[in-house]
């Protein structure tokens, strides 16, 4: 046989035969592979992080995309370093009240199961705390922003994710299913969201004084595009790794994942052209993550067309919610309040009535409807304080001055599109900045 083929050989003889497995081996390979997969999967959901900068860079006007890149890879960096400090051990550590856990805090050692948790789930508190920039865009202060994502990570996140992940929080108890967080993450940053929005008010321009609405373009609909595309590859780790475990069952959770992200994308171009409405690229995107958002909470509990009627009616649904919000005067950039908020309670819901074995049962949808009303509670009327405090503190809005001029500029001294804005950004009190850079 030719040297070449050797190599090849080998493997394919080692994907036919099974290796022997002494006593006692098993486990210890088992939870190996299955260390193996939460890694990917978490390193996948990682990836969600550059599909949220993408996307709400591209949604945004050009003199403001390095502020909206820089607040999507800051809140990653401090809000991993507190959740690893106070998050962890408030959403995961031993919880016998049922309310908030009192250990795990601070991690410094412990078994190698363990740091897998750690780091997958450092991953999802930063989605959570990510969905709310994409909506505050264009206005807030950097500092601010970075404070109210510290809240969230530290506390806002961790305490509802105690309540319904925690194996003895009190809605895990009463049976509350969302197996990778239609509620828990994706309701959670958009009810953090809404608050943001309206404690700081539209951008300049946005509404008319006689209740018109203004559309304000985003500067690149490549970036939306390819946003899109990388949030919908990250979601396979973000679903799939929920399993925590490396087992058949990922199948049909990745697949009635694609489903309805795919349906979610058709319902949100059918709704448009039933409402004779322009087909943008930012209403297909946002209908294909509405799908995904919506399948969350279901897709291990879910037959694969229900998984499509679910995706669909979440396009739907988030479509509504965007054009909702802008007759009620919010101004949500890139429409992550319907998308992750309005999405979110639609999944949570249908959970509990497409469960497979269990279909329409009143009671279980009662139980996802508690769930969902707690969260909004909890979530909104925290975040409400949060950002109400930081707007009377150190301020949350940005002046007009500098909102005209763009937050690259003005709050990092940099432009994105030094090419062909530099006249707009380079003022006269930024040139002395600029020359020490």
């Amino acid at each position: 046989m030719p040297i070449s083929l050797l190599p090849l050989t080998l493997l394919f003889s080692l994907c036919i035969v099974p290796l022997p497995v002494s006593a006692g081996e098993g486990a210890p390979q088992a939870l190996a592979v299955d260390s193996v997969w939460v890694a990917i999967s978490g390193a996948l959901v990682f990836m969600m992080q550059a599909g949220f900068a993408m996307l709400e860079s591209g949604m945004t006007r050009a003199k403001n995309a390095v502020n909206v890149m820089m607040k999507n890879y800051m809140d990653l960096a401090v809000g991993a370093l507190l959740f690893w400090l106070v998050g962890y051990g408030l959403m995961f550590g031993s919880n016998p009240s049922g309310w908030i856990g009192t250990d795990h805090f601070a991690l410094a050692h412990g078994d190698d199961w363990g740091a897998s948790m750690l780091f997958f789930q450092v991953m999802f508190a930063a989605t959570a705390a990510t969905i709310v920039s994409g909506a505050m865009a264009e206005r807030t202060n950097f500092i601010a922003y970075l404070l109210g994502a510290c809240g969230i990570m530290a506390l806002i996140y961790p305490v509802f994710g105690s309540w319904a992940w925690n194996e003895h929080g009190w809605l895990k108890q009463m049976g509350f299913i969302d197996f990778a967080g239609s509620t828990v993450v994706h309701s959670v940053g958009a009810w953090c969201a809404l608050a943001g929005i309206m404690v700081l008010g539209p951008r300049l321009g946005r509404f008319g004084s006689k209740g018109e609405v203004h559309m304000i373009p985003g500067h690149n609909l490549s970036l939306v595009a390819m946003g899109g595309f990388l949030l919908w590859f990250g979601w396979f780790g973000f679903n799939g790794g929920s399993t925590l475990a490396a087992g058949v069952e990922i199948g049909p959770i990745l697949l009635n994942t694609h489903m309805a992200g795919a349906a979610g994308a058709v319902g949100a171009l059918l709704v448009a052209l039933a409402m004779r409405r322009p087909i943008l690229m930012a209403y297909v995107v946002n209908g294909s993550l509405g799908g995904l958002v919506a399948i969350t909470a279901g897709c291990a509990s879910m037959d694969v067309p229900f998984a499509v009627l679910t995706g669909f009616i979440g396009g739907i649904v988030t479509m509504l919610g965007v054009w909702a919000l802008e007759k009620l005067r919010l101004d949500d950039v890139v429409g992550a309040v319907a998308v992750h908020g309005f999405s979110g309670v639609w999944g949570t819901v249908a959970a509990g009535l497409f469960l497979k074995d269990n279909m329409f049962d009143l009671n279980q949808v009662l139980v996802q409807m508690i769930g969902v009303a707690v969260a909004f509670v909890w979530v909104f009327l925290s975040a409400l304080l949060m950002y109400g405090l930081l707007a009377r503190t150190i301020g949350l809005r940005v002046s007009t001055m500098h909102e005209q001029r763009g937050l690259d500029i003005t709050e990092h001294g940099e432009v994105g599109y030094p090419e062909f804005n530099r006249e707009a950004a380079y003022q006269p009190e930024h040139v002395q900045h600029l020359s020490r850079l």
